[in-house]
């Protein structure tokens, strides 16, 4: 299959999510111009960006619903439950252990880990806290393939090298340290303060041009 663009990766969880909500709705068609509207996109780029994976459209009638959202799952790879690993169980740790989406979109968060001797041992919504000695014990018995990690900076290239290590294929990270790994691995940098800075940029950009027109 051809190198998929990631914006293109971006729009598919987002068509996805819009999907879901017309099948609960009872919607049985949708159109490419539907789900570019509520998008705010343009309809021949969603019929572009699923056209990478095949031709799954009627001329005239557009997707089936469901059939396009078990064809989005499975090229997204929701069709089925994957384990999550998550290193730092600070503030931030916690919250996400005790996230319930996660599991309502097929992500199994089954360990977690974490250097203080106050925390290991203590569970979690029934995630017990192992210490970091034993994580790629656990990771690799447990052929997990997706960690999280909420760790101060200085510690996350060494765990994340580790976490590679032990059989890991894609990191979520928290921590605000950039890292960066070859094909096949995967890693999504989250910058919390990064967003905040970009909606100031607009708020007061925004401001000043309407101030004057």
């Amino acid at each position: 299959m051809k190198r998929i663009p990631e914006v293109t990766v971006e729009r598919l969880i987002k068509y996805l999510r819009f999907v879901e909500e017309m099948e609960k709705d009872g919607m049985r068609n949708l159109t490419a111009k539907q789900i570019a509207e509520s998008l705010g996109l343009n309809p021949h780029l969603v019929r572009k960006d699923l056209a990478y994976f095949g031709q799954f459209g009627k001329r005239g009638k557009g997707y089936e619903t469901e059939k396009l959202g078990e064809t989005l799952r499975k090229i997204m790879g929701l069709d089925k439950r994957w384990k999550v690993a998550l290193v730092g169980v600070g503030n931030l740790g916690s919250a996400l252990l005790r996230y319930p989406g996660f599991k309502e979109r097929g992500f199994d968060v089954v360990c977690a880990f974490d250097t203080s001797p106050q925390k290991i041992g203590r569970q979690i919504e029934d995630i017990k806290i192992e210490s970091m000695d034993k994580m790629e014990e656990i990771v690799s018995k447990e052929n997990i393939k997706i960690a999280i990690l909420s760790i101060p900076k200085e510690a996350a290239e060494e765990v994340s090298d580790r976490l590679v290590k032990a059989g890991v294929m894609g990191i979520l990270n928290f921590a605000p340290r950039y890292l960066q790994y070859s094909y096949p691995f995967r890693v999504l940098n989250v910058d919390l303060s990064l967003y905040l800075e970009s909606l100031t940029f607009y708020l007061e950009n925004d401001g000043k041009k309407n101030l004057s027109m």
